[in-house]
């Protein structure tokens, strides 16, 4: 943390409704954002790790949320935000790849991104997982179906809060895909381009998706296939920042080794430090 904000950075504390297996639990989620004292404790106690820790702030990540829960999750984070902004702290939310208002499904309905751009100072909207471990194989990030939640979102709130979402890292399918059985391999980018130097992968280039992808045949004969990230896609990824005059993006994961991405990022942009969080908003 200490070294961190000596170069600019502002470290976020990051919540989510999460149970004792580590997955997204939608009832605990509930029960908080419905019941007032709850509410009220949590806030106070993120104010005081904040402050302890030498934080910049909170960024929720409420997933799953019940759909009658979009209105309470919004009121909370704005709770939060009034609570945190005069102490110079920021509140950032993470929200679903939304390109429509009633967007069903439980990873979109209890997220409303008008709600939400009233709510917060910044919105980290995951803009990835197209293609995931238990889908069919296909672009993570698809700079197309990206576009269309962009498209949606800038309509919604001010472009300025927006923080749109990369994936640090790509999947490996074995084919052919089974649904409900399938489960692809999670792997680095560096790694995919590794993978494809050592099997003699011929790496392609999807012109829609803006993605880079490759078959092989391992060992055993099977068939897979490999979608991540490379200096072109990002790039593409990039450019909409500009394009739709966006405050930035996030990353997930930063933990995957990807000196590519940087090279790129910092062609592109100059990356603002922040000596205090109240500069974010």
């Amino acid at each position: 943390i200490q070294a961190a904000r000596a170069d600019g950075v502002q470290p976020l504390m990051v919540i989510a409704a999460m149970n004792e297996e580590g997955t997204f639990d939608s009832q605990i989620a509930s029960d908080m954002l419905n019941n007032p004292s709850a509410r009220e404790r949590l806030v106070e106690n993120i104010l005081s790790n904040i402050q302890t820790k030498g934080l910049g702030g909170v960024d929720f990540d409420f997933e799953f949320l019940f759909p009658q829960d979009r209105e309470p999750y919004a009121s909370f984070v704005e709770q939060t935000r009034q609570r945190l902004n005069p102490q110079g702290y920021m509140v950032a939310v993470a929200l679903a790849p939304k390109t429509f208002a009633e967007q069903p499904g439980l990873l979109y309905e209890g997220h409303d991104y008008a709600l939400m751009g009233q709510a917060a100072n910044l919105a980290l909207i995951m803009t990835y997982e197209w293609g995931f471990r238990f889908g069919h194989p296909m672009a993570v990030a698809p700079v197309n179906l990206v576009r269309g939640v962009l498209d949606f979102a800038v309509t919604q709130m001010p472009p300025s809060m927006i923080l749109m979402g990369i994936p640090n890292y790509g999947y490996d399918w074995t084919l052919p895909f089974v649904e409900g059985q399938s489960m692809a391999e999670n792997i680095s980018n560096t790694e995919a381009v590794e993978r494809a130097a050592r099997v003699g992968a011929q790496i392609q280039y999807d012109e829609l998706a803006q993605t880079p992808f490759y078959r092989y045949f391992d060992d055993l004969g099977r068939e897979h296939e490999v979608w991540f990230e490379n200096e072109a896609s990002i790039r593409a990824k990039l450019s909409l920042v500009a394009e739709y005059g966006l405050a930035g993006v996030s990353y997930w994961n930063l933990m995957n080794y990807f000196p590519e991405n940087w090279e790129v990022l910092h062609s592109m942009y100059e990356v603002r430090k922040l000596s205090s969080p109240a500069e974010a908003f």
